[in-house]
């Protein structure tokens, strides 16, 4: 099993990855198992959008804060802890749109596609759920769709839902709604398009990011998980992903 190691600009991150190189060696990425991101949540991410077309294997070690898609540095054999692994695969939302100006533009997102106000005003924005309007107008600051691995970041602190990783499942979720003042969200089958329009584009312009990829002055955007992409996750099994759900859950 040949492994490729990376790691955040952090000195704590680069001497974990010198140390893990001595003992296992370092393969050159396109002939690496398994891709292992030493860092935090983001990094691992970005990581995962740096070499997704290489249809490999990712395995998180924690050097940054949160790390809920992370495992523990520990004393172990790697060989071992991969072996056996969970396993656990992703798909990425797909982003389409198209801006003021008649600029069509796409993205992917591991965790979450974001649309913001851009100015004082709040947006006022229209949810349409497989072409069927479901909200006219919804007035806030803005609304985020989440997949499972990133229902625990952004989607989490605006008072989403946490969704299993294994689940089929997007967190549709507003951002400091206004009206409806009730709405909280809504839990949707991954395989649902999800298109948002922004009304009132001239005086209430808003903003489109996926994952780290900004799009200004939007017009509308649609939203579905990719049908060409997944990747694969791997979790040490004695300390169960699940479990870290339910913590996070649970936790106040």
């Amino acid at each position: 099993m040949k492994f490729h190691f990376t790691a955040a600009n952090i000195k704590e991150a680069q001497e974990a990855k010198e140390k893990y190189i001595n003992k296992y060696n370092q393969t050159i990425v396109s002939e690496a198992d398994i891709i292992i991101a030493i860092g935090g949540d983001g990094f691992l991410l970005k990581t995962i959008h740096d070499f997704k077309d290489l249809k490999k294997s990712f395995y998180g070690i924690n050097y940054g804060s949160i790390g809920f898609l992370m495992n523990k540095d520990e004393d172990k054999d790697l060989h071992n802890i991969m072996n056996k692994s969970q396993k656990i695969k992703i798909k990425p939302l797909l982003m389409q749109g198209i801006d003021v100006n008649k600029n069509k533009f796409q993205s992917i997102a591991f965790n979450e596609v974001s649309l913001m106000r851009e100015t004082h005003q709040a947006a006022k924005l229209k949810i349409l759920i497989n072409e069927i309007i479901r909200l006219e107008e919804l007035v806030c600051d803005g609304i985020l769709v989440s997949t499972p691995a990133g229902s625990t970041a952004y989607n989490f602190s605006a008072h989403g839902s946490i969704i299993p990783l294994d689940s089929k499942l997007l967190a549709l979720t507003p951002i400091s709604a206004f009206r409806p003042r009730r709405w909280r969200g809504a839990l949707l089958s991954e395989n649902t398009k999800i298109k948002i329009i922004s009304n009132n584009i001239e005086k209430r312009p808003v903003s489109v990011t996926a994952d780290h990829n900004e799009f200004r002055n939007i017009i509308e955007v649609e939203i579905q998980t990719s049908k060409n992409f997944t990747v694969e996750l791997l979790f040490d099994n004695n300390h169960s992903i699940e479990e870290k759900i339910l913590n996070e859950q649970f936790y106040s």
